[in-house]
């Protein structure tokens, strides 16, 4: 089964990559087995978390993440498809690409640009990083 990747961040271009493959479900003969992924940036190590009960900043991650995957779990479900979802914390790009070779994705698709990215960029800096760092094809949505 053809397996892909998309990584949202709750941005209009992520939504987008979302959309891209309910649009194009035809591409596929079975249904694909979709992982979608939110990755949250880490706190600062120094002495913001030596103050945060640890407890309390993994669910403030899984609360946050469930909000930016909200959108994008909706329209694939409106959409008919069965997907997982993923929340981690690290540096984003580098997540992306290791949880897409961790679970064998065939495709990664993601957004052109995210949340934090200067509109006059021909690229985001992680969607720039995905693709340097990926070694699978990456379907960028704009």
């Amino acid at each position: 089964m053809f397996k892909v990747l998309i990584a949202v961040d709750g941005s209009s271009c992520s939504e987008r990559a979302v959309d891209t493959l309910v649009a194009h479900a035809a591409w596929f003969r079975e249904a694909p087995e979709v992982h979608l992924l939110f990755v949250h940036a880490p706190l600062p190590v120094g002495g913001v978390q030596q103050h945060i009960d640890r407890k309390a900043l993994e669910n403030y991650y899984r609360e946050e993440g469930e909000a930016q995957l909200a959108g994008a779990a909706r329209r694939l479900a409106d959409a008919g498809f069965a997907f997982q979802s993923h929340i981690h914390v690290g540096p984003a790009a580098e997540v992306i690409v290791r949880v897409a070779d961790d679970l064998g994705c065939d495709l990664i698709l993601m957004g052109t640009h995210g949340r934090g990215a200067l509109p006059a960029a021909l690229l985001g800096s992680v969607t720039r990083k995905v693709l340097h760092l990926s070694s699978r094809p990456v379907l960028l949505a704009k």
